[in-house]
């Protein structure tokens, strides 16, 4: 599963045939539709310089499909908050390609702090951000100010502030034509893309309601060590703490709204729900939630269903599935069919890319090709709102709009951290974290 894949270093570059398979028939099928004129751009031998800030299991491997989307792509400078991650990281890599080409980055230019993400841009055309989510508005803001293109890594904030500022570096962006390309690999991945084609072409009708699932056992926890401050533990278990991660619906769900965003062809007006703690309830288990229902209902009246479970033992699905007026569509599937349940079309994808890769292929191809430009940021921060609608849709137990939640004031993300700084959330004298309480939450 994508967790496995975003979360754990050794799978997230071990996958080493596969890339270099997937990313050959990729490259091929994406320069096919390119001008003529546009072939030079794309295999001149300009280096491209790469840095990547956040050194983590995603990190590294979206670094790895970078190096192979290019080989003019040279890896010259590496941020994360920590030492070991970052030198773990640059092992993976160099080993990864130890057997084609040899990948150094100086000492100098390895970089770890709060502050090290603009040493490490300063030096890149190209960036990947890659930390915990909750930093990504500020990173990016910075990388865009800077006139670097860019890789971000899903969700693009963790609270509405974050939204509106990833909006206006996206704006800004445009205005640059600084290419960006979020992690929302499903525009990347041909089953999506044909299904979405046909839908477009009518062959459902219109969707006139929707189920999107990330239902699964969960993720990694990384448990309290001796010696370690409170603001160490919490960067290192970040998928628990709302600041850094925005729990799990918006964190991996946000890939299964977003289709629903994209298939529909808007973005909800209101967000319903209910969630909660079942199971999770450890106290490295910070302060998410483990299951959230949201009902979201759109500006053409299409309802969409959402479930994102984190419980072990228990009916598992990461899937998305609509139904129009003439038919319906199952993107596990491929499948769309008529309003009888006859098969309509199966997508065949035995040879289909891998998503992760042809995101880096098409990012730096459009760099290379002038007249191409990826502008994925403005969905990204939508896509992001959407869920984080979700979120306090099931804290609070009230009806959210799009306005309340992108007008929202919550900000969780200090502006300026040290490593003396007490992190936004602290536990109670047993150790427990505050945990939202549906109708008693407020909305902020």
């Amino acid at each position: 599963m994508e967790n496995q894949e975003k979360k754990d270093k050794s799978k997230a570059v071990s996958r080493r045939s596969f890339v270099k398979n997937t990313s050959l028939a990729s490259g091929a099928i994406l320069t096919a539709g390119i001008p003529f004129e546009g072939m030079a751009n794309i295999n001149n031998v300009k280096k491209l310089k790469l840095a990547v800030v956040g050194c983590g299991g995603r990190g590294t491997g979206a670094t790895v499909q970078a190096l192979t989307a290019d080989p003019d792509v040279e890896l010259v400078a590496m941020a994360d908050a920590f030492q070991d991650r970052l030198e773990g990281s640059l092992a993976a890599i160099q080993e990864h390609f130890e057997d084609e080409r040899t990948i150094k980055v100086s000492e100098e230019n390895r970089f770890t702090g709060f502050e090290a993400y603009k040493k490490a841009i300063d030096k890149a055309d190209v960036v990947i951000l890659a930390t915990p989510p909750g930093f990504r508005p500020q990173h990016f803001e910075y990388a865009i100010a800077q006139d670097k293109h860019v890789f971000m890594e899903k969700p693009v904030a963790t609270d509405p502030a974050g939204v509106r500022r990833v909006l206006q570096s996206a704006k800004l962006a445009k205005e640059k034509k600084l290419n960006v390309v979020v992690g929302l690999q499903r525009h990347y991945e041909h089953k999506y893309l044909e299904l979405y084609q046909r839908v477009q072409q009518g062959a459902i009708g219109k969707i006139v309601s929707g189920q999107v699932y990330w239902n699964s056992g969960g993720v990694w926890v990384r448990k309290r060590e001796p010696g370690q401050t409170e603001l160490e533990y919490q960067m290192r278990n970040w998928y628990y703490f709302n600041w850094l991660c925005g729990d799990h619906i918006l964190e991996q769900h946000i890939h299964n709204i977003d289709v629903a965003n994209w298939f529909v062809g808007e973005y909800p007006t209101t967000a319903q729900g209910m969630g909660g703690r079942e199971v999770r309830n450890d106290l490295d288990h910070g302060e998410i939630f483990d299951h959230h229902f949201v009902e979201f209902t759109y500006p053409s009246g299409a309802v969409i269903s959402s479930q994102c479970r984190h419980i072990k033992g228990c009916f598992n699905r990461v899937d998305e599935a609509f139904q129009g007026t003439q038919g319906s569509v199952v993107a596990s599937k491929g499948l769309i069919s008529n309003l009888d349940g006859t098969e309509k079309f199966r997508h065949d994808g035995q040879k289909d890319p891998n998503p992760y890769q042809v995101e880096h292929d098409r990012l730096f191809a459009a760099i290379r090709n002038k007249n191409e430009l990826i502008e994925d940021a403005e969905n990204g921060a939508k896509a992001t709102l959407s869920a984080i609608m979700g979120r306090m849709a099931t804290y609070s137990g009230q009806v959210i709009t799009w306005e309340q939640a992108l007008n929202s004031p919550l900000n969780m993300v200090p502006e300026q951290l040290t490593w003396n700084s007490t992190p936004p959330v602290l536990p109670d004298e047993k150790g427990h974290y505050k945990i939202p309480v549906p109708g008693i939450t407020k909305f902020q």
